[in-house]
């Protein structure tokens, strides 16, 4: 078994901070491994061969940040060093600092995330990969927050074994802080907790469930439907003037005809899918496929545009060959904008966006007679899924129906 010691070099320039390092001995050959850690000489201990730091310091946060990151290091190198000698088989004190070096360049959660991220983008899950790259930023974001607080080292990444429940709990409340609801909060953490257990699955850190304390769960959201008369409104209003408050109209309502479709797959609905009087897609979302009746109030709104010159049928993405995914954002985001400048019009309260639409067809459609297991008000499922699953069992040609008398009534 090799000897792990935590050893400090002051630095040759007075008052200057000097460098942790670590010493490994095995059969007799000593060996250094060079840390980032640099403390000033009266925040080492030699004694008890660890940086301390006083109550009253300014650097209190910094130093406790290096010392359990010293501890989480040495409890690092002797599991190595305990699974080498347990293997049977010859090595060198070289050997466990290279396994250490390995470890903190291919198994941090950053390197690990990122590599997932590359493997959605591979596999075809731009969705997924788009949310996870958003939950790292977000944590990322956190760390480098609490790094300009002095709580974290500016250099520091975040290991799989440094991920604490301290950690997530302080990273939970830097979102509530930030105004953040529950269901947002949530939506990180769960990526997080995913990325966690897949790094478990893999064998690169035992399970120390550093997410016990933090909320995971899903709340019921707040309805976010308009009612008919709203929608009335809206179909009334002349826009001729103001050509993106008529683009951002018509969307809304093509979604609301689409039976809420929602807006990824609007922009990304192909002129192939429309057959016959019909559009069949495959939600992006679920990858169910839904069958909508094509009626003359969808087409007179197509009819408004130029035809598309892509293979989309609607007028969103209208260039192939670019990033479409980040052309859909970013029409999406100037026609929700421009969607809360219509609210103010007719008089709706909500936030007005395309997603409202969807609410709000599922509401319509309560009122219209489809059946409670089918669509509850507001669409209050506890997973979209399973509003699906429902959808999946009905008739298509009652819904048809039921939409027709929907659309009739505006």
């Amino acid at each position: 078994m090799a000897s792990i010691k935590v050893k400090y070099r002051p630095s040759t320039i007075a008052d200057h901070e000097g460098a942790i390092y670590y010493q490994i001995i095995h059969e007799r050959k000593v060996r250094q491994l060079n840390t980032e850690y640099h403390v000033m000489p009266e925040e080492w201990d030699e004694n008890r061969s660890m940086v301390t730091t006083k109550q009253s310091s300014e650097r209190k946060f910094l130093i406790l940040s290096i010392r359990e990151r010293i501890r989480r290091d040495v409890e690092r190198l002797s599991k190595i060093d305990k699974r080498l000698d347990a293997a049977g088989l010859s090595y060198t004190a070289d050997d466990v600092i290279n396994e250490f070096r390995r470890y903190a360049s291919e198994c941090s959660l950053f390197n690990f995330m990122e590599a997932l991220i590359i493997k959605f983008k591979q596999n075809g899950k731009a969705r997924t990969s788009e949310t996870y790259t958003a939950a790292l930023n977000s944590f990322k974001k956190f760390l480098c927050e609490a790094k300009r607080q002095g709580r974290l080292r500016k250099d520091e990444d975040m290991m799989f074994d440094s991920l604490t429940s301290e950690i997530m709990e302080a990273y939970e409340a830097w979102h509530k802080q930030r105004g953040n609801s529950p269901n947002t909060i949530s939506f990180y953490t769960r990526i997080l907790r995913a990325v966690y257990h897949r790094a478990v699955e893999d064998g690169i850190i035992e399970n120390r469930n550093p997410f016990r304390h933090v909320y995971t769960g899903v709340d019921k959201t707040v309805k976010r439907a308009i009612s008919l008369a709203h929608v009335k409104k809206m179909k009334a209003l002349d826009l001729t003037r103001a050509p993106a408050l008529d683009y951002a109209r018509d969307m809304f309502l093509l979604s609301f005809y689409l039976r809420g479709m929602s807006f990824i797959d609007m922009a990304f609905l192909r002129k192939t899918d429309l057959k016959n009087g019909y559009v069949v897609y495959r939600r992006r979302k679920t990858g169910q496929q839904l069958t909508i009746a094509w009626t003359p109030e969808m087409q007179a709104i197509l009819d408004k545009y130029p035809g598309n010159p892509t293979q989309y049928l609607l007028p969103i993405i209208k260039t192939e060959g670019i990033n479409e995914r980040c052309a859909y954002r970013n029409i999406g985001y100037s026609i929700n904008y421009n969607l809360k400048k219509i609210a103010g019009m007719v008089g709706i309260t909500i936030p007005l966006t395309m997603y409202v639409a969807r609410h709000s067809w599922a509401s319509a459609a309560k009122a219209k007679g489809i059946p409670l297991g089918v669509i509850s008000e507001g669409m209050g499922h506890d997973s979209e899924a399973t509003t699906q699953i429902y959808l999946a069992s009905l008739d298509t040609s009652a819904v048809d129906k039921a939409n027709s008398l929907i659309i009739k009534s505006l």
